[in-house]
């Protein structure tokens, strides 16, 4: 066993063996240490989530009317649905700097396989984002915001949101895996999923939007996943979406499943195929 297995061994014996689990779990809490260590990673899940809710709620909430429904209640769904859609900044972050170090190659000198590194990293991702998930549900409880349909329903909706999160998690290991640079991955992530989280239905209705942009926002997924969260936690007033709009917003919960599962089943092996290339010799 070569000095660097030996000290990987131990500062991670359950990744001893062969199994992926083991490696996987060992390099996820790796990431989650990093978190524990440097606890200001945290402040995209927890200080910028009560920001957004804030700032919607009390400044702009104000002069956005939504009828038949209180604003700050309507405005939660869109919020947690912006979160898990950040979910791909953080993977893609993540791992682009460990491949800027060099920590990724340090991982290919052990007995480890190079899709335990990307699943670690997905994995560890997802609890990142569910954390500012958790801390979102708190602050709505307080500004108003709450499940009315039922602990099933309520579960059903927080499910949605790890599925959506888990395909957003591709689009991350995709972009932090082609692109070369911290600095570039921030600048593509931002200047796509930022305006797409706005082109939804996510903090204002579509139906007063132009006809073109109308569109657009009700096919955006994430327009499905926003209307689904409203419908499964009652925060949609009783008021489903109107008869005239996309039909996403007509069947949101199956829309989002679908498109979850088909971002997943495109962007996971074009994601895989990516690091492979940039890990390879």
């Amino acid at each position: 066993m070569t000095t660097a297995q030996e000290h990987f061994h131990a500062v991670h014996p359950s990744a001893q063996g062969t199994g992926p689990v083991r490696q996987v779990s060992a390099l996820v809490r790796r990431n989650l240490t990093h978190i524990k260590r440097q606890p200001e990673m945290l402040t995209d899940v927890t200080i910028q989530p009560v920001m957004f809710v804030l700032l919607f709620a009390f400044v702009f909430g104000g002069s956005i009317s939504v009828p038949g429904v209180d604003y700050k209640e309507w405005l939660l769904p869109g919020i947690m649905a912006q979160t898990m859609t950040f979910s791909a900044f953080i993977v893609a972050i993540g791992l682009n700097t460990d491949l800027g170090k060099g920590i990724v190659d340090r991982f290919r000198a052990l007995p480890i396989g190079r899709s335990s590194v990307v699943v670690a990293r997905s994995v560890s991702s997802l609890i990142h984002s569910m954390i500012g998930i958790v801390v979102m549900s708190v602050t709505g409880l307080f500004v108003g915001w709450g499940i009315n349909d039922g602990v099933l329903r309520g579960l059903a909706g927080y499910g949605l949101l790890l599925l959506f999160g888990f395909a957003m998690i591709w689009v991350g290991i995709l972009c932090g895996s082609a692109l070369r640079s911290v600095e570039a991955v921030q600048g593509v992530m931002f200047t796509t999923v930022f305006p797409i989280t706005f082109l939804s239905n996510a903090f204002a209705r579509t139906e007063p939007m132009p006809d073109w942009l109308r569109f657009l926002a009700e096919w955006n997924p994430i327009s499905a996943l926003v209307q689904s969260l409203r419908e499964l936690w009652g925060n949609d007033g009783g008021m489903p979406a109107p008869v005239d709009a996309a039909l996403p917003l007509q069947h949101p919960v199956l829309t989002t499943v679908i498109w979850s599962v088909a971002l997943s089943a495109v962007l996971a092996p074009l994601a895989v195929r990516s690091f492979v290339n940039r890990t390879r010799d």
